[in-house]
Formats: C-alpha cells, sequence, structure tokens
C-alpha cells in the first residue's frame, strides 16, 4: 500500500510539472471566483448632483472595492411596468443583485423578486420587506437639526426658506428638525416652507426658490431630488445655501455654501455585494443614523463661523451617545398647540406619523 501511495504521488507531481511546462497556471481563490452584476434602477439623470447621483457614485465605490463586480446601471426609469421590465432585463443578462433606487420602485421590486427569489434586492427608504429583499436608509432629523444649527448661527435676516417635494411626514420631521436646531442658537429664527408636488421640476423649484428670498430669508435649504436649481438660486442673490443627498453639491454655491446632508453609500453597496457573493446576505430593514458610514454632514463653507462649526460638531456627539434628542418637548406646532409635552420626547421611529410643523415654521402640510 505504501509503495502504491507513493507511485501515485510521483504521478502526481510529474502531471503537475507537465501542466507547468505547457504553461498552464491554476487559478488562485480570488481568480475563480465567479464576477458579481449587480443591476441598479435610477428614476432620474445620474448627474443630477442629488438623489440619483448619490446613488451612481456609491455603486462606483462598490465595484472600485470589488474588482469582481459588474454594474448594469439604468437612469431615467419611470416608475411601474417599465421599471420591472428592466429589472427583469438585469436578471436575463445575469444581475444576482438589484437596486431599484427610488421609493415608487417598492412595489415593482416585490413583484420582481417574487417571480426570481434567488436574485437578492435592496430597497432604499422601503418598508416593505420579502424573503429575498431587504430595505435601507437612515434617519435624517438629526443631521438637519445639525444644519439648522449652522444655518441659525450664519444667518443675517433670521429667515430661512425650504423647497420641500411633498408635505409627506418624513418630509415634515426634517423640516422640522432644522426649525429646532436654529431656533435653538437662534430664537428669532422662522422657516417658510413651500411644497412642490413633485421630486424634479427645477423651473418651478427656482420660482419658489426665488419667491422665499423675495420675502427676506437669506437662507435656503432643499429637499427634492436635484438641489442644483435652488442652491444656484440662493447663490445668485448672494444668498446662503443647504444641500441635500449628494456630497458634491457645493460646487454649484461655492460662496453662499453653509453645508449639507449627504448619502454615502459606497461602503454599504460594497458590504451588500460581499453578502451576496458570500452567501451571508439576509432580508433586514436597516435604518442608519449619524454614526453610520452612509451619513455624511458635508464640509462647511467659508461663511460658516468656527464657532457654528464647534456647535455642530458637538451637538453631533450628544446625539450619537443618545444624551440629547430632536423632538424633545415641550413642543407646539405653528397653530399653537401642544404636541410634546414638557419631559416626553416624540421618536424618532414615530415620524412617519408627524403631520405637523412646529412653531416658527411657516406653511401647512394640507
Amino acid at each position: 500500500m505504501k509503495n502504491t501511495a507513493r507511485l501515485i504521488l510521483r504521478e502526481l507531481a510529474i502531471l503537475a510539472s507537465a501542466l507547468l511546462a505547457l504553461g498552464t497556471v491554476v487559478p488562485s481563490a480570488a481568480q475563480a471566483q465567479e464576477k458579481l452584476k449587480v443591476g441598479i434602477v435610477h428614476i432620474g439623470s445620474i448627474h443630477d448632483a442629488g438623489y440619483n447621483q448619490a446613488h451612481a457614485e456609491g455603486v462606483q465605490i462598490m465595484k472600485k472595492n470589488l474588482p469582481n463586480v459588474e454594474v448594469i446601471q439604468v437612469e431615467n426609469v419611470p416608475e411601474g411596468a417599465d421599471a420591472e421590465r428592466v429589472m427583469e432585463n438585469m436578471i436575463k443578462q445575469g444581475a444576482k443583485l438589484i437596486i431599484p433606487a427610488s421609493f415608487g420602485f417598492m412595489d415593482p421590486a416585490l413583484r420582481v423578486a417574487k417571480k426570481y427569489p434567488e436574485v437578492k434586492f435592496v430597497h432604499p427608504g422601503g418598508y416593505k420587506l420579502a424573503p429575498n429583499m431587504g430595505t435601507y436608509w437612515a434617519s435624517t432629523p438629526e443631521a438637519f437639526y445639525l444644519m439648522g444649527i449652522a444655518a441659525g448661527k450664519t444667518t443675517k435676516t433670521n429667515k430661512a426658506g425650504y423647497v420641500v417635494a411633498l408635505p409627506i411626514s418624513f418630509f415634515l420631521a426634517n423640516v422640522n428638525a432644522f426649525q429646532l436646531g436654529a431656533r435653538s442658537v437662534n430664537p428669532r429664527f422662522e422657516t417658510r416652507v413651500v411644497f412642490m408636488g413633485t421630486f424634479l421640476d427645477a423651473p418651478k423649484e427656482a420660482i419658489a426658490a426665488n419667491a422665499i428670498l423675495d420675502m427676506g430669508a437669506d437662507v435656503l435649504g432643499v429637499i427634492v431630488d436635484s438641489p442644483i436649481a435652488v442652491v444656484q438660486a440662493a447663490e445668485k442673490r448672494g444668498a446662503y445655501s443647504i444641500g441635500y443627498h449628494y456630497l458634491g453639491v457645493q460646487k454649484f454655491a461655492p460662496k453662499g455654501w453653509i453645508s449639507g446632508i449627504a448619502f454615502t453609500w459606497g461602503e454599504l453597496y460594497t458590504r451588500f455585494a460581499k453578502q451576496v457573493m458570500d452567501g451571508t446576505w439576509k432580508s433586514e430593514a436597516l435604518f442608519g443614523n449619524l454614526s453610520s458610514d452612509y451619513l455624511t454632514i458635508s464640509p462647511f463653507g467659508p461663511a460658516v463661523s468656527a464657532d457654528a462649526v464647534r456647535m455642530v460638531n458637538d451637538t453631533k456627539r450628544e446625539f450619537i451617545a443618545a444624551r440629547k434628542h430632536v423632538f424633545a418637548g415641550p413642543l407646539k406646532d405653528n397653530k399653537g398647540a401642544e404636541r410634546v409635552k414638557a419631559g416626553e420626547v416624540f421618536p424618532l421611529q414615530g415620524i412617519g406619523k408627524m403631520d405637523w410643523l412646529v412653531e416658527g415654521v411657516i406653511g401647512q402640510p394640507k
């Protein structure tokens, strides 16, 4: 038996030598790993300096981090049946991870996920799960509160304006948080809010921005897909601006830039892809915060004082440590009704039910 074993080993050694002589190379584990195809569907342009560009740059960072990942990307896809067709086409091309990157893609993605249980889906901002579909987003009121501190310390007129897509609870909560942050450092501060009725209408957004500036505001914020129209309107009028969604908005308003709230999805997308590749992915609802690597405060502009930056950073640490809460009572709405009693806190987990605006915000959700 020993002689037989020796003969087998010798033959294997001879075979290996022959293969090497012929130039045959046994691939490493990394080389042998099958490529992962990731499909991402965008509702708008990936050059919007906003919602869509943040997602697009996230997948590019994922691709850089993971050379074995291939990205299939389609932009300007309407919600509904078109989105389903695009996702199915991606799957037919071999995609095993799909990112339907719009809130309105949630139900279409669920329908496609049911048809293709072997494909994984991750949906931003959604609230429905499936065995092969998870969700992800980040809690933003704390970040908006920080923007309010910076605005309250920078304004000269004590007036700001927010151009907002729709009067839904999460957006109301963000405007409320901004106003509360500003009032914490500037009791005379007020915020006027205008609702667009849509996520993208640049001409209409510019008109709204200029109307708010005409009323005396010198700070403009924005909650629509692309912040370009609003921050540029502020810049042209010598006003200050605050960005949203994308880290690179400052280039559109360099002089009046205060700061912004950005989603930096790259490392999260890298984790998703790794989990699909190694078989550890699971359906879950991820909801990050200021300590997460995908919710970022943009660099501050030249108009923001060192004292304001210090206050923002100190408050950020308080939020992360859970020593401070955005919606701590007593709080009244802008009609004078008490909404949160002294000693109580309106929880961030409950902002889906926030249908009111705080004292100092001019405008109505309905």
